[in-house]
């Protein structure tokens, strides 16, 4: 066996024989309807794709500087500042092949082997993986009973001498919950007084619903050198296949990420920074009647979906006022039966659905919840409602 230790501590995905199932079924011929998807099923604005095949036209299809071109870094700049209210200079500004790639290299360049790194749970499922690549300790901090929300109070209990990094993401992923500008305070205050880093993973920041306000923990006093705000063009622009996601934060920080990054996968595919460049030049300087119009939509299935899933025997969910995900309580589904097997956990639930139903979810545990699964609403309202009406006729038959 050749395989290193580092190697061997990365967990396989416990979505994976969920997700393999489900394909193989419609290979052959099954009408599966998923609920999985991360990404929106929009296609890329016309106006982004012209970009591209501009920046190709034009020629610019070679290396560039590692963290991005002045062109991309600008349009990151700007955004940031229309956003989130915070100004940063080039050398505080990188890009990489999408957000996982930013969170990946901060961490590498964060965190020593032992250091522990505290991940609010539910959490998204790259989060604990890549800790332990990096050598460090993921340490989860429940949130469910506080309605998924963290709480400064929580934190604190759970710090200890080798607690160094904290990372949040807001608007969240898989719960669609949205953090508040007092918790967001109460945060960064002890992140201040523990000596934290924070890593802000705000991919989600263009998908906000009804009143909710997205605010990052970077615009607090005192957290402007000790966190790194991450976000990206995949979501909000229908973009998730261009791979590129940028990061903000303190210049030593970002100088070692790209650092790190010339060694690894070095620029971002230059047509695609064009293209991403002209996405948040419009998004910034005029406003996107896109974007509105597509979260619109999602805000009608959301109302649907959680209506629906709340009118099911068995089931609840609360409200999510970010992202594009519903996150369905199915605890009272342990111990019933389907066809005679027994639904004990969330992967049971998951695989009952699809094998007798047809109807594909992503099961909690994926997410450290168990007494959950992901419901995306980043589908059709024709597949929604398909797929909703199987669902509710698998709770009736359990017995």
């Amino acid at each position: 066996m050749f395989l290193s230790e580092k190697a061997r501590v990365i967990s396989p995905s416990p979505t994976l024989a969920v997700d393999a199932k489900a394909k193989r079924m419609k290979r052959e011929g099954y009408d599966v309807i998923s609920f999985g998807a991360g990404e929106p099923d929009f296609d890329t604005p016309d106006y982004i794709k012209s970009a591209a095949l501009s920046a190709i036209d034009r020629g610019f299809t070679k290396y560039t500087p590692v963290g991005g071109t002045k062109e991309i870094k600008n349009a990151v700049s700007d955004y940031f500042k229309k956003q989130i209210g915070i100004s940063y200079e080039h050398d505080e500004i990188t890009v990489s092949n999408g957000a996982k790639q930013c969170i990946f290299n901060a961490l590498y360049c964060l965190i020593d082997d032992g250091d522990k790194v505290l991940i609010p749970s539910p959490y998204w499922v790259s989060y604990p993986e890549m800790v332990k690549l990096c050598g460090g300790i993921p340490v989860f901090v429940p949130t469910i009973e506080e309605g998924f929300m963290l709480k400064a109070e929580t934190i604190e209990k759970i710090i200890d001498k080798q607690t160094k990094v904290l990372i949040i993401n807001s608007p969240n992923n898989p719960c669609g919950c949205v953090y508040s500008k007092e918790d967001l305070q109460h945060i960064a205050e002890l992140a201040v007084e523990k000596n934290l880093f924070v890593i802000s993973d705000e991919i989600y920041g263009e998908l906000i619903y009804d009143d909710a306000e997205h605010v990052s923990i970077a615009s607090f006093d005192n957290m402007f050198e000790r966190s790194l705000v991450v976000n990206g063009v995949s979501k909000s622009f229908a973009m998730t296949g261009w791979r590129i996601g940028f990061a903000a934060g303190p210049k030593e920080l970002i100088k070692a990420m790209e650092n790190l990054q010339s060694h690894t996968t070095s620029n971002p595919n230059s047509i695609a920074q064009s293209a991403s460049a002209e996405a948040l030049n419009v998004l910034t300087q005029k406003g996107d009647g896109v974007i509105k119009a597509m979260v619109d939509e999602f805000s009608k299935r959301r109302k649907y979906m959680v209506d629906r899933i709340n009118s099911m025997k068995y089931l609840s969910s609360t409200v999510p006022l970010g992202a594009f995900y519903v996150f369905i309580d199915i605890s009272e589904t342990f111990g019933k039966q389907c066809n005679g097997s027994t639904i004990i956990n969330s992967t049971d639930f998951a695989q009952l659905l699809l094998e007798n139903y047809h109807v594909a979810v992503v099961p909690g545990v994926a997410f450290g919840a168990d007494n959950y699964v992901r419901l995306s609403y980043a589908t059709s309202m024709e597949n929604i409602k398909r797929g909703l009406d199987r669902i509710d006729q698998f709770t009736l038959s359990l017995k």
